[in-house]
């Protein structure tokens, strides 16, 4: 990134940040009988790093001084460890087997109930500021998930491998609130739902500084330091606007980060409470009817699917019968009547609470072709469905290291029936639409540290019986590791060691299906030669996938084997006709081989179908009629490209070939007279931009 982009980069986020710190201090609240709701979600941020739920490290001081206006819920529980999937949880109420959002580039169904469309629907203003392409609403992130939102605030590329990451695929916390506060000062009038999303705590852990000096040796917990410094500025300014005392906040994550606990490094995969094991605070407008709530600490089990019918009934909105988790305010209020001098009787529930969590991951499944893993916390109990099973005693064995499961089978044998009972009340019956994915889309996926969707050699589907389906993840779990570091390597431009470290992978899973992110790596780095092999070992593997012969058809090109790549791009153009990158290939590949009428066809048919101003084609158009016997139609269609691209000498030069085949010599010189000057042009500029 030149110097210059960097001082724009900077510009526009100080006049940002001034804008949303501009607002007027202490503006009275806007009398409404509808409250505000605001919910912000940290991404990959355990329960055992804050203050409030018994931690000691000291990171999260401004979420520890919430808690005296919130329920502090001390036993919440994520449904999935992944983010598209935890969130659909978060925003529809619904369990993953309903939403069916098992991996990123599965749609939000249209017919899912939906917080932000709920409330639009009763007169809020929505929006949301997420702060990664994790969340970004298409594929293959999190498709559908803007709808009902107003202004949905993401906008995130990947322009390659050394880019940084604040610039392309992530925001910084600072910068996403600045956003956020931006917006309200544009929206003073409620009632309003905003979502804000911080990503601070995500691998691969490089929080700012002063963060990253004084976390230096837990740099995971200088992320959470840095994003609870940035929920304070939210909540400060909130307060200088008046928006705060009236209005319903949840704060909660996602799911967490296992660091190594019980062998895996990030998350995604297990269900154990490092990564399913959740903070969650919930505050209620402050007044004398919610006074009970503020403070209040909450034992029993809950839900990420009950914070969408707590906010509901918070604002007096109906709950759509689709919403399967339950509303939390009666947790949260004291029993009516009951005096101070009976804390004991005061602090039980209104009506009997389920007590028990779910969660669920299809990750293994849907990325690497394992078992999916499914859990039920219950009683003392967390058991998880594997196929090779597991039960542990939480209140003897917090760390779930001693397995029970072989030595306490009718326990294991009842739970594994509920869980399956469990899931056949609450899945959906309906098909999902799922989200094809190209390789670039798979590359921006392996920036975040993930598998591309759908890259693994799925086996079983979600419906069928853990032990029907593959391999236990507890095995396979260091080859989880090693991909991911090997992405991460990638990412950080140390190409030779994260292709060398996927190579050991392919070697130790051969049928695993990792060759086409090999062959992409390989492309990455020009190896041209190399990726060939490995590709058409990937199109072997898999027949089916466009992108995987698209990056087959692409290494081909580069090595100048047109015969071979036009099959390949005949293949993808016939399954994905949009894929205009494709078309361009094929009709180069077509003139390259001299088969010129279908040169010009695909050229027509791409112009005309899908961009009637795309210069390659005209380009190719142009000369490819010339050389089939139409010179005079080939100088009419190169003149059209020379107008399209004025700087670029190519159609001059092509424009000079064809005069020459008909004999007018004044015209091809001037043609070529014309080509040397651009050309000219062009190196002079090159060189003025040289550093």
């Amino acid at each position: 990134m030149t110097a210059v982009r960097w001082l724009s980069c900077g510009l526009l986020f100080v006049a940002l940040t001034t804008a949303a710190l501009a607002a007027p201090p202490k503006a009275p609240a806007p009398q409404q009988k509808s409250p505000n709701i605001i919910l912000i979600t940290l991404d990959t941020t355990r329960a055992d790093r804050m203050g409030f739920l018994g931690s000691k490290r000291g990171l999260t001081p401004n979420l520890d001084a919430l808690v005296a206006q919130s329920a502090v819920f001390t036993r919440a529980y994520a449904q999935v460890p992944l983010t598209p999937s935890s969130h659909a949880s978060i925003l529809t109420g619904t369990y993953p087997q309903y939403h069916q959002l098992a991996t990123f580039g599965d749609f939000l169904a249209a017919d899912l109930p939906y917080a932000p469309e709920i409330l639009q629907a009763h007169g809020y203003h929505t929006a949301a500021f997420v702060a990664s392409i994790a969340l970004q609403p298409e594929a293959p992130y999190a498709p559908g998930f803007d709808r009902g939102f107003q202004t949905y605030d993401a906008g995130f590329n990947n322009e390659g491998p050394g880019e940084d990451r604040y610039s392309t695929v992530q925001r910084r916390g600072e910068e996403v609130v600045a956003h956020a506060l931006a917006w309200l000062n544009k929206h003073p009038k409620g009632p309003f739902f905003i979502w804000v999303h911080l990503y601070d705590a995500h691998d691969p852990y490089d929080p700012p500084e002063p963060y990253k000096t004084r976390y230096a040796s837990a740099l995971y917990d200088g992320g959470i330091a840095y994003e609870d410094a940035a929920v304070g500025k939210l909540i400060r300014q909130l307060k200088l606007r008046g928006l705060y005392e009236g209005a319903v906040m949840a704060v909660t994550a996602d799911h967490g980060e296992s660091l190594g606990a019980h062998g895996e490094a990030t998350h995604g995969i297990f269900l154990y409470d490092e990564t399913i094991h959740v903070p969650l605070l919930i505050k209620l407008p402050i007044k004398p009817a919610h006074a009970s709530a503020g403070g209040k600490r909450i034992e029993e089990r809950v839900e990420l699917v009950d914070i969408l019918p707590t906010v509901l009934q918070a604002a007096g909105i109906e709950i759509p019968k689709q919403v399967q988790g339950e509303s939390l305010l009666a947790l949260m209020k004291t029993k009516p009547g009951a005096g101070e001098a009976n804390q004991t009787e005061a602090n039980r529930t209104v009506e009997p609470w389920r007590d028990q969590a779910y969660a669920e991951s299809e990750y293994p499944r849907t990325e690497f072709g394992w078992s999916a893993e499914r859990s039920l916390r219950t009683g003392k109990y967390l058991y998880v469905q594997a196929p090779r099973r597991e039960l542990y005693d939480q209140a003897a064995d917090p760390e779930a290291d001693h397995n029970l499961a072989s030595s306490s089978v009718a326990v294991a044998d009842t739970l594994s029936s509920e869980v399956e009972a469990f899931r056949q009340k609450t899945a959906s019956r309906r098909e999902a639409p799922k989200a094809a994915l190209d390789p670039e889309a798979q590359e921006k996926l392996g920036a975040l540290g993930y598998m591309a969707a759908g890259a693994g050699v799925a086996k079983g589907s979600s419906d069928s019986h853990i032990s029907d389906q593959g391999a236990d993840p507890k095995d396979k779990i260091e080859i989880a590791n090693m991909i991911h570091r090997a992405e991460v390597l990638q990412q950080d431009m140390h190409a030779d060691e994260s292709i060398a470290l996927l190579e050991q992978v392919i070697a130790k899973e051969p049928g695993l299906s990792l060759y086409g992110k090999l062959g992409g790596w390989l492309m990455r780095k020009q190896d041209y030669q190399k990726a060939v092999p490995v590709l058409r070992k990937a199109v072997q593997m898999n027949p089916d996938s466009p992108g995987t012969r698209f990056q087959l058809a692409k290494s081909l090109m580069a090595i100048e084997d047109f015969k071979a790549a036009i099959p390949e791009l005949e293949n993808v153009v016939a399954k994905t006709p949009n894929a205009i990158e494709a078309h361009s290939f094929l009709e180069l590949a077509y003139a390259r081989t001299n088969r010129l009428s279908e040169a010009i066809q695909e050229c027509k048919t791409l112009l005309q179908q899908y961009d009637p101003e795309d210069y390659g084609s005209y380009l190719i158009l142009g000369q490819s009629l010339a050389r089939s016997g139409d010179p005079q139609a080939g100088i009419a269609t190169l003149l059209k490209a020379a107008s399209l691209q004025p700087q670029d000498p190519l159609p001059h030069l092509w424009l000079a070939e064809v005069y020459d085949q008909l004999g007018q010599k004044a015209d091809a010189d001037r043609e070529r007279a014309e080509a040397e000057r651009l050309r000219k042009n062009y190196e002079s500029d090159a060189g003025d931009h040289t550093p």
